[in-house]
């Protein structure tokens, strides 16, 4: 006998962006950071390249946010994470869906001149 999922409702949340130059994932999480819900560029369809465009971004956040509203998130702040090109179309395409966003936050770790970096990449 397997125990029955008890859903929780939340109403307010933290959505992660993590943008990276290959992919987009978007996860969204209570106040404790216990994740929800997300989908990425990856899971709405796209492969490859294809994954790395900010269409591909923007549809993905669109499906969080969904899967968010079905919980009860009325009211989220955002941290941001990478480099990658769907930083603002993953935004826009929060502050569209209906759910308010409280603060956003650029969460990129930057480092103190920590670890030696990786060698230069010859094309």
């Amino acid at each position: 006998m397997s125990k029955k999922k008890i859903k929780k409702i939340v109403t307010r949340g933290i959505i992660f962006i993590h943008a990276t130059f290959n992919n987009t994932i978007i996860s969204v999480s209570d106040q404790n950071g216990d994740v929800i819900c997300w989908s990425s560029a990856g899971a709405v369809g796209n492969k490859g390249s294809r994954k790395s465009t900010a269409f591909a971004a923007q549809k993905a956040s669109e499906t969080a946010c969904e899967k968010a509203k079905k919980i009860g998130v009325k009211e989220v702040s955002v941290k941001v994470k990478g480099p990658g090109s769907g930083r603002e179309q993953a935004l826009q395409a929060i502050q569209t869906s209906g759910i308010k966003v409280r603060s956003i936050e650029d969460v990129t770790p930057i480092p103190h001149n920590g670890c030696r970096p990786s060698k230069k990449r010859r094309v």
